[in-house]
């Protein structure tokens, strides 16, 4: 009886813990009509933020690729690049639920690449979840799981989507 009425508290904890962080992850549309021109990436306080000029517009928690620390160096190296690039791409059709492409590798880091002899990789983009599990939604966060993309809900790449365009300059910082 105890191990039943356990693991019925542990499965209404759990049960509570997703309800609590769906709710709190939810963001309203920008009420204003402002449109973001460009997105700042804080590697070091998982955040993403959408800004117009220097007026911050919505910030997101995100989850990195899993060796966050440093910049990118090569292809397989599991770090989200540093640097300025673009969104050069949206793409719908991905494993992931919708995806902003990336621009890297950006000269610099090709010509870094070069000078070690390795290659740098790509395919690096801001994206939800791996299609068939949205349902995990901002639990996502809590350890770094991305090949070197950043990653939020799949509500939050929604609203994203809807707002980012193709050009917009994307900073990402250590």
């Amino acid at each position: 009886m105890d191990r039943i009425r356990s693991r019925e508290t542990a499965v209404f904890l759990i049960f509570c813990a997703v309800a609590i962080c769906a709710a709190c992850s939810r963001t309203t549309p920008l009420a204003d009509g402002t449109k973001p021109n460009k997105v700042v990436i804080l590697k070091s306080d998982h955040i993403m933020t959408l800004m117009n000029g220097s007026r911050v517009l919505r910030s997101y928690r995100i989850a990195l690729g899993r060796s966050p620390v440093g910049r990118k160096t090569r292809r397989g190296d599991h770090r989200t690049p540093e640097g300025n690039y673009t969104v050069d791409a949206k793409e719908s059709h991905s494993r992931f639920h919708l995806a902003l492409h990336i621009s890297y590798p950006n000269q610099a880091d090709r010509e870094r690449a070069q000078r070690a002899g390795v290659d740098t990789g790509g395919d690096v983009e801001i994206h939800g979840l791996q299609n068939g599990l949205g349902w995990i939604g901002s639990l996502h966060r809590a350890i770094d799981w991305t090949d070197g993309c950043i990653a939020v809900t799949d509500s939050e790449i929604d609203e994203i989507w809807g707002i980012i365009p193709v050009g917009t300059p994307v900073e990402i910082r250590p």
